[in-house]
């Protein structure tokens, strides 16, 4: 790389590693702790690209991107935060911050960006809208998570805020798709026009579609598991959506959100999905991540739910929360609230302890759920449904480099440790099994790292 980075951040071993690995990449660092001597360079013209943190002793960071972009258009600006809510993620997005991570973040993809960053043209025009007093609305959205997939979700959402486009959500049951759809419209600037859940009683009269259009008056109709609606219902709203389109440049049409947690691509081959009706609703793809592709987010959840939900303050305890990461939850984040919900009520004391947490979930801590979830689903079916999700949750960027070679290991690395647990930890057993050479074996349970031991055979 090659440029000149400023850095704000109050923590000085940030600074430190940030101004360390930069130079390494061949850039020039100044490095500070106030956002006043940042806007300084910035006036004074110094700078390729700019990476701030977001609250600073002396004021907000993404306070200062109108000045910023004021005063120095198409300077890139870097956010990042440990401040992990979806309105971090879009107030950045308003505010045109050229990127944005959450903290801790992941030194090597900031550098990535950082160099990307410093490749963007300076003569590009940078548009939005100013911040609201609204914008704080969202702040109660139960939509929390750390994980990169939920911040690359945050960053999608934020995308997709003002836009006319109709939207798709994708996801598992009780993943929070409709929450999600609902902090579309709450956070865009159709917040004051109505928002609406579609019933199949706005499309059982030839003329509900009109009385429909005349009720949303140009805001979001939101429509729940669009493959449960009746063929006819289905011809019905691609005719309305076919108006609202002709309506577009009147400027008064509404939005239209569709969620599913079916797989669309054999509904559309089984006819349950009229594919007219799927292509107007994916003008934009979002996916939302099952529980256990982010259960590192799981802590947080849960102390969200507890702090929410409880009469009085109530801690997780450390072992409580490994407890609740180890649950399968096949009904994802609603299963969990309903889970925290009850614990908020159950628990004596200030703290939820690990035999809490046990106590409550009895048989959803086996395995039991997920040997159905296989059974319904073929191997292949459920590869493929995680790696289009994984997909989607990039939205229009294409995953890291490298890919091919993560995921053979996402899958290897659970088989072997699988089939050495099925033959006890006997090698050339799991060898045969497998149908790999015992010296293959050996040398991928050591590149892997996998603990081998020896043990009563599964079956």
């Amino acid at each position: 790389m090659d440029g000149t980075i400023l850095v704000a951040d109050d923590d000085r071993t940030i600074r430190t590693v940030l101004t360390q690995a930069l130079t390494r990449a061949g850039c020039k660092v100044h490095a500070t702790s106030s956002l006043t001597t940042l806007m300084r360079w910035v006036g004074e013209g110094k700078g390729d690209a700019v990476i701030s943190d977001v609250v600073m002793p002396d004021g907000n960071g993404l306070e200062m991107l109108p000045k910023i972009a004021q005063d120095r258009p198409g300077l890139p600006v870097i956010v990042i935060s440990a401040q992990n809510t979806i309105m971090t993620a879009i107030k950045a997005n308003e505010a045109e911050a050229f990127d944005y991570l959450p903290k801790p973040f992941d030194l090597p993809d900031l550098m990535k960006r950082t160099a990307r960053a410093l490749e963007q043209s300076a003569s590009l025009p940078r548009r939005g809208r100013a911040p609201d007093d609204q914008a704080d609305e969202g702040e109660d959205l139960p939509m929390i998570g750390r994980t990169p997939v939920m911040q690359a979700l945050y960053r999608a959402v934020a995308q997709v805020l003002n836009g006319d486009l109709p939207i798709l959500i994708r996801g598992e049951s009780g993943t929070g798709k409709s929450l999600i759809g609902r902090a579309i419209h709450d956070l865009s600037d159709r917040r004051g026009l109505p928002f609406i859940t579609l019933s199949e009683m706005d499309l059982a009269e030839v003329d509900g579609p009109a009385q429909l259009l005349a009720r949303l008056r140009g805001g979001t109709l939101i429509i729940d598991e669009v493959t449960d609606l009746p063929p006819e219902h289905q011809a019905r709203l691609v005719r309305m959506l076919d108006l609202c389109e002709a309506k577009g440049a009147e400027g008064d049409a509404p939005r239209f959100i569709g969620t599913s947690q079916a797989d669309l691509e054999a509904a559309l081959e089984e006819g349950r999905l009229r594919r007219d009706l799927y292509f107007r609703l994916s003008g934009r793809t979002l996916g939302v991540p099952a529980l256990r592709d982010r259960v590192e987010d799981i802590p947080l959840l849960a102390a969200h739910f507890l702090n929410r939900d409880a009469a009085h303050p109530l801690a997780l305890s450390d072992a409580a929360a490994r407890a609740l990461q180890k649950a399968p939850w096949p009904g994802n984040v609603r299963q969990l609230e309903q889970a925290l919900r009850q614990l908020a009520q159950t628990s004596l004391g200030g703290e939820v302890t690990e035999s809490d947490v046990t106590r409550l979930l009895g048989a959803q801590l086996h395995r039991a759920p997920l040997q159905q979830e296989a059974d319904n689903e073929r191997m292949g079916a459920s590869v493929e449904r995680h790696l289009q999700r994984y997909f989607d949750l990039h939205g229009a960027m294409l995953p890291p480099p490298g890919l091919y070679a993560r995921i053979l290991r996402e899958v290897e690395l659970p088989l072997i440790e699988i089939a050495l647990a099925a033959t006890a930890g006997n090698q050339a057993k799991c060898a045969t099994l497998l149908g790999i050479n015992r010296n293959t074996l050996r040398k991928k349970i050591t590149d892997l790292d996998i603990e081998v031991t020896r043990g009563r055979k599964m079956m």
